[in-house]
């Protein structure tokens, strides 16, 4: 099979020849159609966290596409059934997080494209627990922003509480913020919509957002705080001021939700001003595969529209450069079916 390989962090991707994956026990070998480009992924290939892969690793956490050998002991799934592989891949499904519902906080989990090997191939393993079937309806294109982009800007919300007619800030709007503007909508929030490039902040338009700030020029938390104040903010700009930004244009009792990682990012918390105001700093990180669930279900009754653009695998390295330098209005998915 053909995959993008990370042979050293910060090198170029490698498309090479790998043997077809077997799949183990409680695994399934999925054929893959789809695998759409996240941030996430180029951290991983550069190595910009302080917990890092290890070269050589296929990256990728959003691979979508058929269900083509079971490992033993897989009864819930069939050869033919089309699931989406997520960035959490497996959780050990015992531990106390795991029990109470947040899976995602599991300390023995395994990621997708970063601790095993992920969708950037034509092939690739998944456990079958963590293998999330997609509707009929969603095609294998849509189902993969959706797999991480969607369930982590869709439980960002979650976890900020956002209730009908609350102001919601989204900060950046691309692959993940062009998503997280719909489910506030979903949800009945008004949406203030945050970028910098004129063609973002006209798709936040198209897709629903009540108020357009354009961070170039105007000052983000005066803008908020002139309409009362972000009831919650979801930070996806991987950018630090941007996070101090949408934090000082929170009201009292807002919650700024931090999604989006910079590498080494920090930012400063006022202590006077946060406990005089009563606001919370909160991470979420991606979503459970209940969450995941819904993402599709929604999709799939047409409350949601994903914006991406379809490349072959062998652009990876191109589409990389693209994202870093701002050219991607939203998602990039690879199309792994070109040549079959």
């Amino acid at each position: 099979m053909r995959a993008a390989v990370v042979r050293a962090f910060g090198e170029p991707l490698v498309i090479e020849d790998r043997p077809d994956p077997v799949p183990g026990p409680g695994q399934v070998r999925v054929r893959v159609e789809a695998s759409g480009l996240c941030h996430t992924d180029i951290h991983a290939a550069h190595g910009d966290w302080p917990v890092k892969p290890s070269p050589p690793f296929v990256p990728g956490h959003e691979g979508v596409g058929r269900v083509e050998e079971l490992g033993d002991g897989v009864t819930h799934l069939a050869v033919g059934d089309r699931v989406a592989v997520p960035w959490l891949g497996w959780a050990c499904g015992r531990c106390e997080h795991c029990l109470s519902g947040w899976e995602t906080l599991c300390e023995r989990q395994i990621n997708t494209g970063y601790g095993c090997d992920g969708g950037y191939a034509e092939q690739m393993l998944a456990w079958a627990d963590f293998a999330q079937p997609v509707p009929d309806g969603v095609s294998a294109l849509d189902a993969a922003p959706l797999t991480c982009a969607g369930v982590t800007t869709y439980k960002a919300l979650k976890v900020a509480g956002v209730r009908p007619t609350q102001l919601v800030a989204v900060s950046g709007v691309g692959g993940l913020g062009h998503l997280a503007v719909q489910y506030a909508k979903i949800a009945g929030a008004r949406v203030a919509a945050i970028d910098v490039t004129d063609d973002k902040l006209e798709l936040a338009a198209e897709l629903g957002a009540d108020l357009l700030i354009d961070a170039r020029k105007d000052d983000v938390a005066q803008v908020l705080k002139r309409h009362g104040g972000a009831h919650a903010a979801i930070a996806l700009a991987v950018n630090e001021s941007a996070f101090a930004a949408v934090n000082a244009g929170l009201r009292r009792g807002g919650k700024l939700v931090m999604v989006a990682l910079p590498a080494h990012g920090t930012i400063e918390v006022p202590i006077f001003d946060t406990v005089l105001n009563g606001t919370s700093v909160i991470g979420s990180i991606v979503g459970t595969r209940q969450d995941l669930a819904e993402v599709f279900r929604l999709h799939a009754d047409g409350r949601t529209r994903v914006i991406s653009e379809t490349r072959p695998l062998d652009s990876v390295n191109r589409s990389i450069e693209d994202v870093l330098h701002g050219d991607v209005r939203a998602r990039i998915v690879f199309d792994l079916t070109e040549g079959r």
